[in-house]
């Protein structure tokens, strides 16, 4: 086991951080929460982060119990990295984190993202209230990734998967999609701009939309 650095401290809070408060250790994390990915992949979403840094993280975090090493089956058979059932219960963490680091007047909003950071910050932006009754199954399709988000009952989850059969399918690039869950796009304006593609009810993919809130810059 890699030596760790500790609080000393017998708090479950201080306890946590030792086992995932080093520097890029939760951005791993959030890079494994939509599904496994082989190292290279995980490089891609994090590039400021180096491979022997990555290999660090990755070496703490198996040490601990948060992600381990799986095999992808046949025709790939590649090497990659997951998540433990446990380290998946930091999902809602990292979720609360975005909401409380998106109010922050300090935050760079032109910086490079991910894209499953960009994904995953549905779950922080999106607001039950808005959404009502709102059911739906939509396929987004960004480059060569696929994902899969489904809202009702006032919850909306997301993952890298395709849907056999969604209510709408949205194809575009990462930053048309960005900016329209910013609302700095209006939907409708990025499909006549072609931007935006969407087959299917148009109209969920509005009401998807427009139950994401930005967040109040702390003044």
């Amino acid at each position: 086991m890699t030596t760790r650095r500790s609080y000393g401290d017998s708090c479950a809070a201080a306890h946590a951080l030792d086992l995932v408060g080093e520097r890029w250790a939760l951005l791993v994390v959030r890079e494994l929460l939509l599904g496994p990915k082989r190292f290279r992949d995980l490089r891609q979403g994090m590039p400021g982060l180096s491979g022997n840094v990555l290999s660090q993280r990755l070496r703490e975090l198996e040490d601990v119990g948060v992600v381990r090493r799986a095999t992808l089956g046949p025709p790939v058979g590649s090497q990659v990295y997951e998540l433990t059932d446990w380290g998946r219960d930091l999902e809602p963490v990292l979720t609360q984190l975005g909401k409380w680091g998106g109010r922050s007047p300090l935050l760079d909003r032109d910086a490079p993202r991910s894209i499953d950071s960009v994904m995953l910050s549905q779950r922080a932006r999106f607001s039950p209230s808005v959404a009502g009754d709102l059911n739906a199954d939509i396929a987004v399709r960004i480059d060569n990734d696929r994902f899969a988000v489904r809202v009702g009952e006032g919850r909306l989850d997301v993952e890298r998967a395709e849907i056999s059969k969604p209510d709408a399918v949205i194809e575009t690039d990462l930053p048309t999609f960005k900016d329209v869950l910013t609302h700095e796009l209006d939907v409708d304006v990025a499909v006549a701009s072609n931007r935006l593609q969407v087959q299917g009810r148009i109209e969920l993919v509005r009401r998807l939309f427009d139950a994401m809130l930005v967040p109040a810059t702390v003044q």
